[in-house]
């Protein structure tokens, strides 16, 4: 069973060795591969509205951000970033991440979520977001840089929070 719970300082060591080896891999994130932890922490952790993490017996397998897709007038539109260690995927995880990420959002006053930027060879996350409830609403052609690919399509998807 997957229970979702606040970021705490003591689960950064957790949460960065899933960050680490995604972002350095280059794949689904714009990230720098290079990134440092320090700008890894601010990104994730301190620049989101909230930080969830997922835990599997004690274990964290997982974590989420939640921040307003944009600033001001467009800040009624959430946007999210979501991280499932290499050993849990296809367990679920990111299923209860995106789950309880919409029920927060709705429970925060967003009207809508909008994922920016979804690259088109993750397929799997695509897969999940359209099981629940996202469309794509457009594609950047050759939007990303993808290390193996070369340049690749990027997906806009949304749905309403109603």
């Amino acid at each position: 069973m997957v229970t979702l719970r606040k970021f705490a300082p003591a689960d950064w060591p957790a949460v960065w060795g899933m960050l680490e080896p995604v972002f350095r891999l280059g794949e689904t994130y714009v990230f720098p591969p290079d990134i440092s932890e320090v700008d890894a922490r601010i990104a994730w952790i301190d620049t989101p509205a909230v930080t969830f993490v997922a835990e599997v017996d004690g274990q964290i397998v997982g974590t989420y951000y939640l921040k307003p897709n944009q600033p001001g007038a467009g800040s009624h539109v959430a946007n999210c970033g979501y991280i499932v260690s290499s050993a849990a995927r296809g367990k679920g995880v990111a299923t209860a991440m995106c789950e309880h990420s919409l029920q927060t959002a709705r429970d925060r006053g967003f009207l809508a979520m909008q994922f920016n930027f979804v690259v088109s060879t993750n397929t799997g996350a695509i897969r999940l977001w359209k099981k629940h409830g996202f469309d794509v609403i457009g594609v950047i052609p050759a939007g990303f840089r993808h290390p193996q690919q070369g340049l690749v399509d990027v997906c806009i998807m949304h749905r309403s929070l109603s």
